[in-house]
């Protein structure tokens, strides 16, 4: 019900309530404020209190406000979702990409609105996305459900779903995926995230060593005043295909890494991004 009520109310509604929300989230002890503290403090040591406590504060707004958007992502007839993006940058070689005879992978991380980005750049194209289905099977349902009202083929994290992507890849289509997720330890290897130890998806890079696949970030950024997104998609880093795995996961964080530095505040900080250690520590 909420998602419906949510979809048809105004964008600067939701903006507004996202920042109370997400001033809740702040003054109060909660668990989001003190894990996106965390994380902000250990991949930008070199600013200050004041600028980690304001960055804390702002990012939970965001945190709130793209779970306040879900209904306009998911409910709204696609053309209406659409109409929110007043702006895109890297569009045409992203396209081009496209449009050559070698797959895409489009890496789509917890940055902005990343559920915008995938339906305005895989609106009239073939796609197939990885998700990790959740728990309850009536949620699986309701997002592979809305996702894929727009054309999108939802394709869960397992070996079923990995050769449908491999497949999917070897046409030459789009396969979108969020990178920033934690992997199982079989499924990953640790690599720098902002200097951090973080472990790190072995799949993609995997997937470019097998198939030469084209690589791209992308992220849909939230504008002031409600005024709706702007797609923002680029290459990723030349280092992704190289043969050496290690140097690939390198590449893929600082790709990562530089979409988010176009709009810090928009990641979603509060993410358990570090929670599995090389040492077995806890980190939070």
């Amino acid at each position: 019900m909420f998602l419906w009520i949510s979809a048809y109310l105004p964008l600067s509604f939701l903006q507004v309530v996202a920042k109370f929300w997400g001033a809740v989230l702040y003054w109060l002890p909660t668990r989001a404020k003190r894990r996106t503290r965390k994380n902000l403090s250990v991949c930008f040591p070199t600013k200050s209190k004041k600028q980690i406590n304001q960055l804390t504060h702002e990012s939970l707004n965001h945190t709130a406000a793209t779970a306040l958007e879900l209904g306009k992502s998911w409910i709204l007839p696609i053309a209406e979702t659409l109409k929110m993006v007043v702006d895109s940058e890297g569009e045409s070689i992203f396209r081009d990409a496209v449009n050559s005879d070698d797959g895409v992978i489009l890496l789509a991380p917890h940055l902005g609105n990343w559920e915008v980005l995938g339906f305005y750049l895989c609106a009239d194209i073939e796609s197939t996305w990885l998700y990790q289905p959740p728990k309850l099977k009536q949620l699986d349902h309701l997002i592979t459900r809305t996702r894929s009202r727009s054309g999108i083929s939802m394709s869960p994290t397992n070996n079923l779903g990995v050769s449908k992507v491999f497949k999917a890849l070897k046409r030459g289509e789009v396969v979108g995926v969020l990178p920033d997720q934690v992997p199982s330890r079989e499924g990953g290897k640790f690599a720098p995230f902002y200097k951090q130890p973080a472990l790190t998806m072995t799949l993609i890079s995997k997937l470019v060593q097998k198939t030469g696949a084209k690589v791209f970030c992308g992220f849909a950024k939230r504008l002031p005043e409600a005024k709706g997104y702007k797609i923002i998609v680029e290459e990723a880093a030349l280092g992704v295909y190289k043969d050496n795995l290690d140097e690939s996961l390198v590449a893929l964080n600082a790709t990562i890494e530089s979409s988010i530095n176009k709009a810090v505040e928009q990641y979603q900080w509060e993410y358990t991004r570090f929670r599995k250690t090389p040492d077995g520590t806890k980190f939070y």
